[in-house]
C-alpha cells in the first residue's frame, strides 16, 4: 500500500493542535562553513523530543472504540516507544512497549513516564518482534510497527510538508533535502510529501556505517538484510533492512545515501551544541555529519533543507562526546 500526498496533508489534520509544528532556522555560521544554505527543521523541539510523535499519534487516532479498549503494543529503542507512549496516554489508552534492555536509560525512563508499561528483552537473545506478537495475541492489543505501516509513514511525512511549505514562505525553493534513514519510515513519508511538492529537490539520505542496509538495497535492486558485527552510536538507525512498505518509496525517490562515521557523528553533535545550539541524539546528528564532512552532493544551487530527527541522547553519553571521548 503506497502513501500519498493526500495521506499526508490527512495526517496533518490529525496533528493540528497535538504535534509541534516546529520551526525552520537557519546558522550563518553554518551557511558560511558549508558555502551553502541550510533551512534546519528541528524536530528536536517536537513532542518527545523526536519526530515519531507525529506517526504514532496518526495510527493510534484511527483505532475504533474496541481497538483503543485493548490497547497497543509497540517495540523501539526509545523514540518510537516514546511517542506511541504519550499518543496512546492523549487518547485515552493503554501501550506496552518492548525494549532493550541496552536502550539508553533517558528514552525508558521517558517512555514509562508518559504511562506506558515496559517490557524489556536481551536484544541479543530474543527476539523483539515475537514478544511483541505474544502480548497482541494475549491481550488482542494493536500492534504498531515503528516504520513499516501507512500511517505512520504518512504521520512522519508531515515533517516534509512542513518542511516545503516553510521554505516556501521565506521564497526559497530547495535544492537538496537530507534525512536520516533507519527503517525509512521518515524518509518514505518526507520523500513523498517533498516530491509531489517540488518535484525537482533531490532527496538524500544519510546511514551509519556499517549499517548501510538501505544504500545496499539500491544499489542491488532489492531489499538486502544485513547482519551487523558491531553496534553504532546511532542506536535509533540499527534497522537491519529497509521495511518492505518503505523500500519501494525509497527506490523512487532518494537521489543518494551517505554514509557517516562514529566520529563524524560525534563531531556534528558537538557542532550542533556549540554552534547551533541544539541537543541532537547521535542518529538525529547524521545528516549534519554528512554536511559536515563534505558527503552530501551538489545538487542545483545548493539550497539544503536538513531535519535534525531526534534529541533523546543519554546525558552520560552526550558529555563524553562533549569532552571528545567519543
Amino acid at each position: 500500500m503506497s502513501v500519498t500526498l493526500a495521506d499526508i496533508e490527512a495526517a496533518a489534520g490529525r496533528l493540528a493542535g497535538h504535534a509541534v509544528e516546529t520551526p525552520l532556522i537557519e546558522s550563518p555560521a553554518l551557511n558560511e562553513r558549508l558555502g551553502r544554505r541550510v533551512l534546519i527543521k528541528p524536530e528536536t523541539l517536537q513532542r518527545v523530543g523526536a519526530f515519531k510523535f507525529r506517526g504514532a499519534y496518526n495510527r493510534l487516532s484511527q483505532l475504533s472504540a474496541d481497538e483503543a479498549k485493548r490497547g497497543v503494543v509497540a517495540f523501539s529503542s526509545g523514540n518510537h516507544a516514546q511517542g506511541v507512549a504519550l499518543a496512546a496516554r492523549l487518547l485515552g489508552m493503554p501501550a506496552i512497549i518492548v525494549m532493550p534492555a541496552d536502550a539508553p536509560s533517558v528514552k525508558v525512563e521517558a517512555t514509562r513516564g508518559y504511562g506506558a508499561e515496559i517490557k524489556l528483552y536481551d536484544r541479543l537473545t530474543e527476539s523483539r518482534e515475537a514478544i511483541a506478537a505474544a502480548i497482541a495475541a494475549e491481550r488482542g492489543a494493536v500492534t504498531v510497527p515503528a516504520f513499516d505501516d501507512p500511517d505512520v509513514i504518512a504521520g512522519q511525512g508531515t515533517v516534509g510538508l512542513e518542511l516545503v511549505a516553510q521554505a516556501k514562505a521565506r521564497g526559497v525553493a530547495l535544492d537538496t533535502v537530507v534525512s536520516p534513514i533507519g527503517g525509512g519510515g521518515l524518509l518514505a513519508g518526507v520523500s513523498t510529501a517533498v516530491k509531489a511538492l517540488s518535484p525537482t529537490t533531490a532527496i538524500v539520505g544519510v546511514e551509519p556505517a556499517g549499517f548501510d542496509d538501505t544504500l545496499r538495497s539500491l544499489q542491488k535492486g532489492e531489499r538486502i538484510v544485513t547482519q551487523p558485527t558491531t553496534r553504532s552510536l546511532c542506536d535509533a538507525l540499527e534497522s537491519p533492512a529497509p521495511g518492505l512498505l518503505t523500500f519501494p518509496v525509497l527506490q523512487k525517490t532518494v537521489a543518494d545515501v551517505a554514509l557517516v562515521t562514529d566520529a563524524e557523528v560525534a563531531e556534528a553533535m558537538r557542532y550542533a551544541f556549540s554552534v547551533l545550539k541544539l541537543v541532537v541524539e547521535p542518529g538525529g546528528s547524521v545528516g549534519l555529519a554528512a554536511l559536515l564532512a563534505g558527503k552530501v552532493k551538489s545538487f542545483g544551487e545548493d539550497t539544503t533543507g536538513l531535519v535534525v530527527s531526534g534529541g533523546n541522547v543519554d546525558p552520560d553519553l552526550f558529555a563524553r562526546v562533549l569532552r571528545k571521548e567519543v
